[in-house]
């Protein structure tokens, strides 16, 4: 056997699957295994797997053993005579595996292989070759050297910038998402070290490949999509820990004496770094909108003191000092409160949420106005003013952001991009079907027969296209075949944004061809044979972007997330502040009692799902203390029928559907997170 193929995949079932398509091409005319492992994903991965590709050799992990112990899994049951380790979110080309085995072939001297890896956009991706991650090359890689000196063999030895993009050459370390290792190369090296969970396991077996008598190859005349952040999420504290510790383990086994420790030393210093530069960056990301906002309405109610104290009291110093440091403070902070829990944050450009929130904070403030005390009350016609001004400054402000942004004045509406489909008529409906269905609005320019089609078959789309139009399954007009129109001509004639390639009608080489030749400019998508998803992404520091449809669940978006916490903590102030009440009258006093402080220190919430074998696909919550059976106790319902309503509250979820619960819950005798039995 030639080749085994090993893919581990964990919760990326979408890419899993356009994966395996495009091996499946390219392992034509190859004697070889595909083997997936998959570290227990709960996004019916497995189900795929199993139903559309049978000849797949399946490990399904009932664990989440991390990265090379899955890979060793299947690296010990395979047969092949190389081994390539692939990540799920990559797409090869037809030639791929071709190529590859001929060139290992042809170079005895070669223990592994990578290829050209480009991302999402078409760009390369600098990792498809590195060098050994020595203190010098580590520290240049912090300071940010690498970067400023790309091409520099002296400063930027982390991608080898010195070494031509295009040039094939030996190198020190290969990027794990695509490494071509020969089966002998491994038995003399031994497999992944299992101490590694993720990260830096392709280092190390890269330096152990070289420690063998090998060399590590980079061969750029083969390229795959790397749909980078897509297995793994970039962004985030977890992978700065994951990633340094993973360097740390390197150093420990591979370098020794003060050598080792100074090594050490700077990646436990640039682990703070980085967790500190991650930590301020997500932290800005978050913040400098509400705080552009609080000094624009501050500074407006500055002004609008000076001429209503003016105009109406005709008085300049009519105004005390307290309306700066109390009043001015308190209407800027409600107003953001409320902007927030609307959800004015979470889609900073939707007019609709941001006037509602100053809306319900001006009913806020003005009820409040009426506790305060005497001095504290300077005038409700400043806080209307203020009202006013708040909605019209911070309107214009997101105005000048989305001009900045979008280069347009379409404020409060999503741009729609032009779009072009590169298939034929038939399957181009099929991908126009599933966006209508995914919900995703598109200016459809046309689609674009793909490239290399004959004349007789161009005369053949032409007549499908019109019998699909007296159908009515297809509406968009031809563009013609890619060798009459080129691509390029065609995305700079109709100002096209957007493509989608359907890989049922072109090659995964014309694909990465195009996408190289456009530029990142242009946002790409691939819709694999017969599947429900559409898939791209616009960036290697972006994760990857799925049009499907598949369930939208309404208790997994960050706004509906932050509604639901606040609804717990509310509730818990209600029961604080009501206590003598509930503690003498209510059923459910020893209910509350004993979950009211892990409520509100969030180790639980109020509502949560019914205990179900089949709710691990459902987004995570925290334990429930009742759940959506309240009012159902005296029925035996079955474990489908439990499953169906848990996935019915987390799909339509809103703040009502818990406050109705838990009224439910508080008439019902037994407690409703209890299931009864069948």
């Amino acid at each position: 056997m030639r080749l085994s193929v090993v893919i581990v995949n964990y919760n990326v079932r979408a890419f899993l699957e356009q994966a395996l398509l495009s091996v499946r091409k390219a392992m034509q005319g190859i004697a070889g295994e595909v083997w997936v492992v998959d570290n227990h994903s709960v996004d019916d991965s497995v189900r795929m797997v199993r139903e559309k590709f049978p000849e797949v050799k399946l490990i399904a992990n009932t664990g989440n053993p991390g990265f090379a112990i899955a890979n060793n899994q299947a690296i010990r049951q395979s047969q092949g005579e190389y081994v390539l380790l692939l990540n799920p979110d990559t797409l090869v080309e037809e030639d791929t595996f071709h190529k590859c085995l001929a060139f290992m072939d042809n170079h005895p001297d070669a223990g592994a292989l990578g290829v050209k890896l480009i991302d999402g956009s078409g760009a390369f991706l600098p990792e498809s070759k590195r060098g050994f991650p020595s203190p010098w090359v580590a520290f240049c890689k912090t300071v940010g050297l690498s970067a400023i000196f790309s091409k520099s063999r002296l400063f930027n030895g982390y991608y080898l910038g010195h070494l031509g993009e295009n040039e094939t050459n030996p190198v020190d370390v290969l990027a794990g998402c695509f490494m071509f290792v020969r089966r002998a190369a491994l038995d003399k090296s031994g497999l992944l070290d299992e101490a590694f969970f993720m990260y830096g396991e392709d280092i190390d077996l890269s330096y152990r490949i070289i420690q063998a008598g090998y060399k590590n190859y980079y061969f750029p005349e083969t390229k795959i999509i790397h749909y980078k952040g897509e297995s793994t999420k970039k962004g985030s504290l977890n992978y700065v820990r994951t990633f340094y510790q993973a360097m740390i383990i390197f150093t420990r086994k591979h370098f020794t004496g003060r050598r080792a420790g100074l090594f050490i030393a700077m990646l436990q210093a640039a682990i703070w770094l980085r967790a500190g530069l991650t930590l301020a960056k997500n932290f800005m990301q978050r913040i400098w909108l509400p705080l552009a906002d609080a000094a624009v309405i501050f500074c407006g109610l500055i002004l609008l003191k000076d001429f209503w104290a003016g105009y109406y009291y005709k008085d300049p110093d009519y105004f005390k000092t307290p309306v700066l440091w109390f009043n001015f403070p308190l209407y800027t902070a409600v107003w953001l409160l409320s902007v927030w829990l609307n959800g004015g944050y979470d889609q900073r450009y939707d007019l609709r949420r941001l006037l509602r929130g100053l809306g319900l904070g001006t009913l806020l403030l003005a009820a409040i106005y009426g506790f305060l005390e005497l001095e504290y009350r300077p005038s409700r016609a400043l806080l209307l003013l203020g009202a006013a001004w708040a909605a019209l400054a911070l309107t214009g402000l997101r105005t000048i952001l989305h001009f900045v942004e979008f280069r347009n004045f379409r404020i409060g509406r999503d741009r729609v991009k032009n779009l072009v489909i590169v298939g034929s008529p038939a399957e181009s409906a099929r991908v126009t079907g599933l966006l209508n269905q995914a919900g995703v609005i598109k200016n459809l320019i046309g689609v674009a027969v793909p490239p290399g089609t004959a004349s007789g078959e161009a005369a053949a789309a032409v007549n499908s296209a019109s019998e699909l139009m007296l159908e009515g399954r297809f509406s968009a007009p031809l563009l013609g075949g890619l060798g009459e129109a080129p691509l390029d001509e065609i995305v700079r004639i109709f100002r096209v944004e957007e493509l989608i390639f359907c890989s049922k009608d072109i090659r995964a080489q014309d694909i990465l061809t195009w996408m190289t030749r456009l530029g990142p400019s242009i946002s790409y998508k691939i819709v694999p044979e017969e599947s429900l998803s559409i898939i791209g992404s616009s960036s290697k520091n972006e994760p990857g972007e799925l049009y499907t449809i598949d369930i939208r669940y309404n208790i997994a978006q960050p706004g509906q997330r932050r509604n639901k916490r606040v609804f717990d903590a509310g509730l818990c102030l209600a029961l604080l502040a009501t206590a003598p009440f509930w503690l003498l009258f209510s059923r459910k006093r020893t209910t509350f009692l004993k979950n009211w402080w892990p409520v509100l220190v969030s180790q639980k919430t109020w509502v949560g799902y019914a205990s179900d074998a089949q709710n691990n696909t459902l987004p995570k919550l925290k334990p429930g203390v009742f759940s959506p059976l309240a009012g159902l106790h005296d029925l035996k319902l079955t474990e489908q029928t439990i499953a169906r309503l848990n996935f019915l509250y987390a799909k339509d979820w809103n703040v009502w559907r818990d406050f109705e619960i838990m009224i439910r819950s508080t008439s019902a005798p037994f407690p409703p997170a209890t299931v009864p039995p069948r």
